[in-house]
C-alpha cells in the first residue's frame, strides 16, 4: 500500500515499557517514511500530546501503546479516544504479551478503530496494521466533513428558503408588506365584505418630490428616508391596518370595518405627521411631504379585484398632486378629473388605431380677402372617421391626444398630408396655399423640422405656399423656445400666423417680438362686431398695430355678411367663417367668393342652419 505524502506526515504516538522494542518500531517507522513521532511513558503522557489536536485532529495519525502502560487504564482510554462521537476517532494498535488473552469485550465493540498485536510481530505486519489505520482515520475525517458540509448545506438552503418566502411577501428594505400580499389580504378583505357588509378603505401614499432627495443625495439617503417614513407612519397609527409598500416612494394602508369619515382623519394625521417631519442628512434638511388618495368602500360601483381598489385610490392620490400636493384627495366617480382620465383611457386606442389605419382626413376652410373675395388660402383642419362613417371633430380627441403624449404624432400627420395635398394638385392649381394648424407642444418635437425639409425636398412643394398657426397662448407659453422654432422653420421659405389674438391677453410686446406674417383676431371679437363698440375700438386697434408691424390681419368667425364692410373699414384684410364657407374635402371651384351674394338676408341664415364644429 502507497500513502500519501500527508498521511506519512499524521503525528503517531509510540507508547511502551521495553525500551528495546519502542527503538525497534520507531526504526520501522523511520524507513517507512513515517518521521512524526513521539513517545510516551504513562498514559498521562498520551493525553498530554494529542491535547493539542482535541479541536482538530486531522494531523493526528494513532497511538501504538503496551496494554500494561502505567499511569491509567489503557482500555479505558481507546475505547474512549475511538470513538468518533465525542472523541476523535483516534486509532489505537495495542502491543500484547505472548500470554495475554485477545481483546476484552468491552474494547472490541468499540469500532474498527483499535487493533491488538502480539509484541513479537513481524515488521511488515505492524507496518501493513499502520497504514491500513491511517487510511481508516482518514476516510472517516473525509466522511464527516462531507456530512459536516452537508449539514451545513442543509442549514443555509433552509435560511435561504425561509428568507425567499419571507420576501415573497414583504418588502426588504422595510419589513413591510409588498404588493402581493397586500393584495390577497384586500381579496379576503372584499369577500368578507360581501358577507358582513362591512366598510373599509385603502389609503394610498406618495411622498412629494421623492426623486428629487434620491438624485441630490444618491440611494443611500433615499432608503434612510423611506425607513424613518414609515417609523413615523407606524407612530401615528392608532388602530390596526394593513401596511404595504407598492414602489419605491409609494405605501398603502388598508384599513377594515372603518368608515369614510374615520379613514380621512387618519389620513389627515399621516400627513400632518409627515409635513412637520424634518429630515437631515449632513448639512441639508429636507421637509418631507406626502400626497394621500382615499378610496372607501362600499364604492358606486361593485369592487372584484383588490386592483380596482388600489387603481381608485392612486387616481385619487394622483389628483391631490395634481391639486398642489401635500393633502389628501377623496376618490369620487363623479370628479370632472376622474371622468377625464377614464375618457383618456378609452381615447388613446382610437387615435393610435386612427394613425395606423389611416382613419385620419384632413378638410379646408376657406380664407377670405374681404375686399375681393379671393380665396387667399385654406386653413387645414383634421378629422376622424367614427363608425358608420360618422365624423369625429378634434374637440374629442385632441386633449386627450396633448394630455398623453400622441399630439407629436398628429402634428406629423398633419404636416406630411397636407404638403402630400399641395403636391397631388394639378399645375393649374399651383398658386393654392395652407395654413396647417400645429399644437402647443409641436416645437417641442424635435423631429418636426427635419421632417418638414424631408417633405418638402421629396414633394417639391414650394415652402411659400404653407403657413403654420399656432395658437397665442402656446406661443407665450414657450416664447423663447417657440420664436427660435418659427425662426428656423421661416428660414425655408414658410410663414406662420398667430391664431386666436387677444383670447390670451398678449401683450403687444410680444406681438412685436413674434415672428409671425399673420395676425388671426379671435372670434370672440368678432361674433358681435355689428352691436358691439367695444369690440370694434379693440378689433381697430389689433388691425392697427398689426399694420405697423407689417403683419396681416384675419378675421375668425365671420357668421353674418353685415360684419365684413365694418371689419372692412376696421383695416381688417381677410376673413373667415362658415358665411364663406365650411370646413370641407373639396376647396372652392374658381378660388373665389362672390361676396354680394351674401346681400340676401334669407341666403344667409340658409348658411347658419348648423353649428361651428371647427
Amino acid at each position: 500500500m502507497m500513502l500519501s505524502k500527508s498521511l506519512q506526515r499524521k503525528k503517531i504516538i509510540i507508547a511502551g515499557l521495553d525500551s528495546k522494542l519502542v527503538i525497534a518500531i520507531e526504526a520501522m517507522l523511520l524507513r517507512k517514511g513515517f518521521s512524526n513521532l513521539s513517545f510516551a511513558n504513562e498514559c498521562a503522557d498520551i493525553y498530554r500530546i494529542i491535547r493539542p489536536f482535541a479541536e482538530n485532529s486531522v494531523d493526528l495519525g494513532l497511538v501504538i501503546v503496551d496494554e500494561f502502560l502505567p499511569g491509567g487504564d489503557v482500555g479505558h482510554m481507546c475505547t474512549s479516544l475511538s470513538r468518533e462521537n465525542n472523541g476523535i476517532a483516534l486509532p489505537f494498535i495495542i502491543l500484547k504479551a505472548e500470554s495475554s488473552d485477545q481483546l476484552n469485550d468491552s474494547i472490541q465493540s468499540s469500532g474498527d478503530l483499535i487493533y491488538d498485536l502480539y509484541a513479537s510481530f513481524r515488521e511488515a505486519e505492524l507496518l501493513i496494521l499502520v497504514e491500513l489505520l491511517l487510511v481508516l482515520k482518514n476516510e472517516r475525517y473525509l466522511r464527516n466533513q462531507q456530512q459536516e458540509k452537508l449539514i451545513s448545506e442543509l442549514a443555509t438552503r433552509k435560511l435561504l428558503d425561509a428568507k425567499l418566502k419571507y420576501l415573497i411577501a414583504h418588502d426588504e428594505l422595510t419589513g413591510l408588506m409588498n404588493r402581493a400580499n397586500l393584495e390577497q389580504h384586500i381579496r379576503l378583505s372584499l369577500m368578507r365584505f360581501k358577507a358582513l357588509h362591512q366598510n373599509g378603505a385603502l389609503l394610498l401614499i406618495d411622498l412629494d418630490r421623492f426623486g428629487l432627495i434620491n438624485d441630490l443625495e444618491g440611494f443611500d439617503v433615499a432608503d434612510r428616508l423611506i425607513i424613518e417614513v414609515v417609523a413615523l407612519i407606524r407612530k401615528t397609527l392608532t388602530r390596526d391596518v394593513f401596511f404595504a409598500r407598492i414602489d419605491s416612494d409609494e405605501f398603502c394602508l388598508y384599513f377594515e370595518n372603518v368608515s369614510l369619515t374615520q379613514a380621512k382623519e387618519s389620513a389627515e394625521a399621516i400627513r400632518k405627521s409627515l409635513d412637520e417631519c424634518r429630515f437631515t442628512t449632513g448639512d441639508v434638511c429636507y421637509n418631507i411631504t406626502a400626497s394621500i388618495g382615499i378610496a372607501a368602500l362600499p364604492t358606486q360601483k361593485v369592487i372584484v379585484h383588490p386592483e380596482e381598489l388600489i387603481s381608485k385610490a392612486h387616481q385619487a392620490c394622483y389628483l391631490a398632486k395634481q391639486n398642489g400636493r401635500n393633502m389628501v384627495w377623496i376618490y369620487n366617480e363623479d370628479d370632472k378629473a376622474i371622468k377625464e382620465r377614464h375618457r383618456d383611457v378609452f381615447w388613446v386606442p382610437l387615435i393610435r388605431e386612427a394613425l395606423v389605419d389611416k382613419n385620419f382626413f384632413l378638410v379646408f376652410q376657406p380664407v377670405i380677402n374681404l375686399k375681393s373675395g379671393i380665396v387667399s388660402h385654406y386653413e387645414v383642419l383634421i378629422r376622424m372617421r367614427g363608425q358608420a362613417d360618422s365624423v369625429i371633430h378634434p374637440i374629442e380627441f385632441i386633449p386627450v391626444a396633448e394630455r398623453m403624449g400622441l399630439i407629436h404624432c398628429i402634428d406629423i400627420w398633419v404636416v406630411e398630408n397636407a404638403i402630400d395635398f399641395l403636391a397631388a394638385l394639378p399645375v393649374e392649381m399651383s398658386d393654392v396655399c395652407l395654413a396647417i394648424n400645429l399644437s402647443g407642444f409641436a416645437f417641442q418635437d424635435g423631429s418636426l423640422l427635419p421632417t418638414l425639409k424631408r417633405k418638402l425636398d421629396l414633394s417639391w412643394v414650394n415652402a411659400d405656399r404653407i403657413t403654420f398657426e399656432i395658437t397665442e397662448t402656446a406661443a407665450v407659453d414657450n416664447f423663447d423656445q417657440t420664436r427660435q422654432m418659427i425662426n428656423k422653420i421661416r428660414a425655408l421659405g414658410c410663414h406662420f400666423a398667430l391664431d386666436d389674438f387677444g383670447a390670451g391677453f398678449c401683450s403687444f410686446n410680444y406681438l412685436k417680438k413674434f415672428p409671425v406674417d399673420y395676425v388671426k383676431i379671435d372670434g370672440q371679437f368678432i361674433r358681435n362686431l355689428v352691436n358691439d363698440e367695444t369690440d370694434q375700438v379693440l378689433v381697430k386697434s389689433m388691425a392697427d398695430v398689426a399694420r405697423k408691424l407689417g403683419k396681416k390681419t384675419v378675421a375668425e368667425f365671420i357668421e353674418v355678411p353685415q360684419v365684413i364692410p365694418i371689419l372692412v373699414s376696421l383695416g381688417i384684410e381677410y376673413g373667415q367663417g362658415y358665411l364663406f364657407g365650411k370646413p370641407c374635402r373639396e376647396l372652392i371651384d374658381g378660388g373665389r367668393v362672390p361676396l354680394a351674394h351674401f346681400s340676401n338676408e334669407s341666403e344667409t341664415k340658409s348658411h347658419f342652419s348648423y353649428n361651428r364644429l371647427d
